[in-house]
């Protein structure tokens, strides 16, 4: 009689196995998931990493329903859609970040240009022997740069912006270091 309980058990137990079905509801709100987030430009520029480990969980998820383990497959979604909502997160993070970096980078770049010209005048006014045609050639390059940067930073493309603005600072640094180097040092 124990015989036929147990046997009961195992068929029932089998039957359920085999009757299990894929969380398909889960699986398309992964689905979903990834692809608004790799729809959203902010997040594949600043939430790259957590991107990735959501394709990549979805790829898991992927392979665990194929093989019928649909507990795994859930887990798997679940984790892809938290970590694609954390990449829609950073991007919007990222983006503001990026936002206030560059427009502080530019707000000071015309008045470091305009310095940079004054320095420029007193090392002429000094009679220090410098290459004046090149300096200036270089400020006239600030100039455009400048504004090459203001224009990407109107169009969000903040990074673009910073990496010209950081070109304009580098660019200004080496004609000041120039004209330091050019000022006579007094004996001791």
């Amino acid at each position: 009689m124990k015989f036929k309980y147990i046997l009961f058990g195992f068929i029932t137990l089998a039957l359920l196995a085999g009757c299990a079905k894929p969380p398909i509801a889960e699986m398309d709100s992964a689905r979903e998931a990834v692809f608004r987030a790799e729809n959203d430009e902010a997040a594949v520029i600043y939430g790259g990493s957590s991107l990735a480990r959501a394709r990549d969980s979805l790829r898991r998820m992927q392979v665990e329903a194929d093989s019928k383990r649909y507990d795994a497959a859930k887990t798997h979604a679940a984790e892809a859609i938290a970590a694609a909502d954390r990449a829609i997160t950073e991007g919007k993070t990222g983006l503001a970040r990026a936002k206030s970096e560059s427009e502080s980078l530019l707000t000071g770049l015309r008045p470091a240009i305009e310095e940079t010209e004054r320095n420029i005048n007193g090392a002429r006014y000094s009679l220090l022997n410098l290459d004046y045609a090149q300096m200036n050639n270089e400020v006239a390059k600030a100039y455009e740069t400048t504004e090459q940067a203001e224009v990407d930073q109107a169009m969000g493309r903040y990074q673009a912006a910073m990496e010209k603005g950081r070109d304009v600072r580098a660019s200004l640094g080496t004609i000041n270091q120039q004209i330091a180097d050019a000022v006579p040092r007094k004996k001791s």
